[in-house]
């Protein structure tokens, strides 16, 4: 039931199955990455789990391995809803009943019509307390890109820019290696290897040639599928984001119509062709997002020049921003991290809400996310 009156204990048991859940954010879409803790009648932890890469093993299937008989009149504490659907493997749902658990918390309903409060009700026909809605907030916004796929069929978004204090991300020679410090340039690494996705567009892959790939110690298997947005098939098949396909995803979004062309073009890399609609000499960008959502993308990282970064805010597409504030000034004739956005009113400024503000060596890294209505 929601609305149950959770004990402290309770609170810090969630907590714990909230913090596990992280663990698989960038490596398990299309499915959300859910955390579980099993609790033994006596309040000892005996079984926890997150989802594995892939999507599978789910994270209660994980727990309640390890809780082995342990889990027999245990308390599940679930960030999500557990599914009640046979697909590649047995409903969660019944694994926690065929366990033998007495009770399950869970933080949120899930919103997928194949669940969508079957899981819970599954559970209550077998004689389970359930409890829902405790920590609510913080587990929609862990697993906020799973949701918005399944509500809105898109991706959540979010904007990494790095610049200089005066918002100027190169000279105006373009000349930007490096603006900000070591420990910046390593935590943005850390943001790509819990993305689904990082998206760029051709002018920033035909200008810096980058390789975008994750450079953390022990976390070069978590890099993110590259997805570059080339409406006229302009980027080269020799660039390095096609010539690592075979290793590092690499996805080629192109106007309708260009598809079979991009396909030849591409033909000896590992680059996958995906197509968007357009118009006026522009992508749409909700499209796009779409396109990206059905190919099972919940969390996507924009890593993009400035005239994409405008073009995704002034479609009211991004959720998050991450701004990394180096210690210096370029001066006006420097690249403004954002490009013209064309506003004649200050009341249409787009507003955003600051999440977090840390120092990361010279740096300062401030989180950013969307006000809603």
């Amino acid at each position: 039931m929601a609305g149950a009156s959770f004990s402290d204990d309770d609170r810090h048991f969630m907590r714990v199955a909230l913090s596990l859940s992280q663990r698989g954010l960038g490596n398990v879409w299309p499915n959300p990455a859910v955390g579980c803790v099993i609790v033994s009648a006596s309040g000892e932890i005996v079984g926890r789990g997150w989802t594995k890469p892939g999507g599978r093993p789910h994270a209660e299937r994980v727990a309640l391995d390890q809780a082995g008989e342990n889990a027999r009149g245990a308390t599940a504490y679930v960030t999500l809803e557990p599914c009640s659907h046979f697909g590649k493997s047995p409903p969660c749902a019944l694994g926690l009943i065929e366990a033998g658990v007495s009770r399950v918390i869970s933080a949120l309903e899930d919103p997928d019509p194949r669940v969508s409060g079957r899981g819970h009700q599954m559970l209550r026909d077998a004689g389970i307390v359930v409890e829902t809605g405790l920590l609510a907030a913080e587990a929609h916004a862990h697993n906020a890109g799973f949701l918005l796929r399944v509500t809105e069929d898109r991706p959540l978004i979010t904007l990494k820019l790095a610049g200089s204090l005066d918002g100027r991300s190169s000279l105006a020679n373009g000349a930007s290696q490096w603006i900000t410090g070591s420990r910046a340039r390593e935590k943005g690494h850390y943001y790509r290897a819990n993305h689904d996705g990082i998206l760029v567009g051709a002018n920033t892959v035909i200008a810096d040639n980058p390789d975008l790939r994750c450079r953390i110690a022990g976390r070069e298997n978590h890099s993110p599928v590259r997805v570059i947005l080339d409406r006229t098939v302009q980027v080269s098949p020799d660039c390095k984001l096609a010539q690592s396909a075979q290793e590092t995803p690499t996805w080629l979004v192109v106007a309708s119509g260009e598809e079979s062309r991009a396909e030849k073009i591409f033909a000896k890399t590992a680059v996958k062709v995906l197509s968007a609609r357009c118009a006026d000499g522009h992508f749409d960008l909700h499209d796009v997002m779409h396109v990206l959502a059905k190919q099972g993308l919940t969390r996507i990282l924009v890593e993009s020049g400035g005239k994409l970064a405008a073009a995704l805010l002034q479609h009211k597409l991004i959720d998050r921003i991450i701004h990394f504030q180096a210690p210096g000034i370029i001066g006006a004739d420097g690249h403004g991290i954002i490009a013209q956005l064309g506003l004649q009113n200050l009341d249409l400024m787009q507003r955003f809400k600051r999440r977090s503000s840390e120092n990361v060596g010279q740096d300062y890294l401030i989180s950013y996310d969307k006000i809603t209505d």
